[in-house]
């Protein structure tokens, strides 16, 4: 079976508090691993009905590593932190524990969450405003004498791919 409700884990706990089904009983006619059933019993046991409740927390740097700092020096399990620390999911204290085990404390550091923004794809480009050439001037006529080498030079370069586009053509109908 999937997720659980806040709700459905208060009775599966309650069930088990009954003394009706054991915890290996009860997770095994939902499916699940007897692990999560003792989870949760040990979550209740420390914080009550709360423990059940949704939370979207996001944990201090210091917070996690004093969270690690107790599972390794009490040697408890990952689950069995989670349940004493309240948090919502062992899973969340095992990606810590790899993430620290693997690149130290940084990787715990809390990073941006979500998509990141969108570049600004609009350049804004300052037209560089050249001074008032004189006409006849020779600043003016230089400028004017680079615009006509340039495009010479484009057009050459133009005529050269024109004329190689034609050869290829004239080679493969030969063939």
């Amino acid at each position: 079976m999937g997720k659980f409700s806040p709700k459905e884990k208060l009775q599966i706990v309650k069930q088990y508090f009954n003394g009706v089904d054991g915890g290996k009983r009860i997770a095994k006619s939902l499916g699940i691993h007897s692990s999560v059933i003792y989870q949760w019993i040990k979550q209740y046991e420390a914080f009550g009905e709360k423990a059940f409740e949704k939370r979207y927390t996001t944990y201090s740097l210091q917070y996690k590593l004093d969270v690690l700092n107790y599972m390794d020096t009490q040697g408890t399990s990952v689950r069995e932190t989670a349940a004493i620390f309240n948090i919502s999911s062992h899973e969340v204290l095992r990606r810590w524990k790899v993430a620290y085990d693997s690149n130290g404390v940084d990787a715990l550091r809390p990073g941006k969450k979500g998509r990141p923004a969108m570049k600004n794809k609009k350049v804004k480009v300052q037209a560089k405003k050249d001074p008032v050439l004189i006409e006849g001037s020779i600043e003016e006529l230089q400028a004017e004498n680079e615009r006509l080498r340039m495009e010479n030079d484009y057009l050459k370069k133009l005529n050269a791919l024109v004329q190689k586009k034609n050869k290829s053509q004239i080679k493969t109908e030969r063939k």
